[in-house]
């Protein structure tokens, strides 16, 4: 008996310490549910329906081209706040080298979605400052919370979620207040308030390290981080190219709905973020944790019945009281019951891709998601050509294709569970090799991040979130 008390004190000391680092990101959710609502109204409701729509997806643009930026040298950074901080000043250089390197292809790749969707619709000056709003100054913010999330400072991380969701929260009410504005003058403001949160994260929270580039380093993680960078792009492009498609095929109005009906199916998916957090982390440091089938389908389970309750309940609230988020929410209201379904296999296949990399797939990951990407676009336009017949909601046209949505959900849900489980067991009769003192791979540095997410939290806020 003497003998297995010290393991149960050792193993209590372990769960109570895993429970307050649990409390701490999800207070960070928590917090950055309320603000990230009040910016949501503001914002939707300060433009019209079909500019929200335009803002919704250059922003989300903005996150993709974002991963392209630092060409996935984010890994090795959130790698060395948690295996080596004294590294971190050396990783920093490097990451700012690659940002640099990466530029040109940022420049190419936002002149040719500007081209593609967006001319005769929104204006490059406009666009180009959403753009940058996302890619140097929310990411910034978001580096800043994945090294503290590596140093384990998770309070502080969850503090600089919401401190930053608070700025951009200030920045919608003020431009609210300040009565109907054009998405141009609002692009400025999303500009100004993002720059602001990223400074105060740098200034505060950043480890104050000599900032130094190695080339020797650089090119040892030169192909993990490209790595990195290609699963990341993949994921965003399948989880945003959504709005793209719908801005293509439906127009602008449509755009706006669909927008603001994902937005609020986004905010059911922090709480789950923060699990993927934790559990990502426990399983570089447990590889076998989910290899019973049955824990698989528990884990699998609650975080449908999270995310359905989640919907439910903010859709049951708009069927009340349908005019509590604004006059343009109100539009959409009835359709958020519509798409019941659509948040519990979104945020599993989110969960199923940070499973991959945990164990360290990340070509496999990547793989599967640009196939599911590949699949979502195909149905996604069968859906839009089929079911787009006009952009008014309140007369029932137009959106007869959102109940498709949950089918289409389902599906991808059930190519990605399939690929998954597979690649995880498969990977399992192989030796499982460490890598730098802490296990086959990392969490994806995002998922510890402040995003959504972002996703994983490794999707980066967007404009409803």
């Amino acid at each position: 008996m003497m003998r297995t008390l010290p393991a149960w004190t050792t193993s209590l000391k372990g769960q109570l310490s895993l429970a307050r680092d649990f409390a701490a990101l999800v207070s960070g959710s928590a917090g950055r549910l309320v603000i990230s609502l009040g910016y949501f109204v503001c914002v939707a409701n300060a433009l019209s329906v079909a500019e929200f729509g335009l803002f919704a997806t250059a922003s989300a643009v903005g996150v993709v081209l974002s991963r392209v930026a630092g060409l996935g040298f984010t890994s090795p950074l959130y790698r060395a706040s948690t295996v080596k901080p004294r590294l971190i000043g050396v990783a920093t250089g490097n990451l700012l080298a690659a940002t640099l390197l990466s530029l040109p292809l940022v420049l190419l790749g936002a002149l040719a979605f500007h081209a593609a969707f967006f001319a005769g619709h929104l204006g490059l000056a406009a666009f180009a400052a959403i753009l940058a709003a996302e890619i140097a100054c929310w990411r910034t913010l978001e580096i800043v919370v994945i090294v503290n999330n590596g140093l384990n400072r998770f309070g502080r991380a969850a503090a600089l979620v919401i401190g930053g969701s608070a700025v951009r929260a200030a920045a919608a009410l003020l431009f609210y207040l300040a009565g109907p504005g054009t998405i141009e003058s609002w692009a400025l403001f999303y500009l100004g308030a993002n720059a602001l949160a990223a400074l105060l994260a740098v200034s505060t929270s950043y480890p104050r390290q000599r900032l130094r580039v190695s080339r020797r380093m650089m090119l040892g993680r030169a192909r993990d981080s490209l790595s990195v960078a290609g699963a990341e792009i993949v994921f965003y492009l399948q989880s945003e190219l959504d709005k793209l498609l719908v801005l293509s095929f439906g127009g602008a109005g449509i755009a706006g709905v669909y927008a603001i009906l994902m937005r609020l199916v986004d905010l059911t998916a922090l709480p789950v973020r923060s699990f993927n957090t934790m559990l990502v982390q426990k399983l570089m440091r447990e590889p076998e944790l989910l290899s019973s089938w049955r824990r698989r389908w528990l884990v699998e389970g609650g975080i449908a019945g999270v995310s359905i309750l989640g919907l439910a309940g903010l859709g049951g609230f708009l069927a009340v009281f349908p005019n509590a988020l604004g006059g343009n929410v109100a539009g959409v209201a009835p359709l958020v019951l519509v798409a019941i379904l659509v948040p519990a296999f979104r945020n599993l296949v989110e969960y199923e891709g940070e499973l991959l990399y945990a164990r360290g797939r990340t070509t496999l990951r990547m793989l599967i998601l640009a196939f599911v990407g590949l699949m979502k676009a195909g149905l996604l336009m069968l859906l839009l050509r089929a079911g787009v017949a006009g952009p008014d909601p309140q007369a029932g046209t137009g959106t007869g294709w959102i109940v498709g949505l949950n089918g289409l959900f389902l599906v991808l849900w059930l190519v990605s569970a399939a690929s998954t489980y597979t690649a995880l067991d498969w990977g399992a009769r192989r030796p499982f090799r460490r890598r730098g003192g802490a296990g086959s791979a990392l969490p994806d540095p995002d998922a510890a991040g402040a995003t959504d997410g972002l996703a994983p939290l490794s999707r980066a806020p967007q404009p409803g979130e």
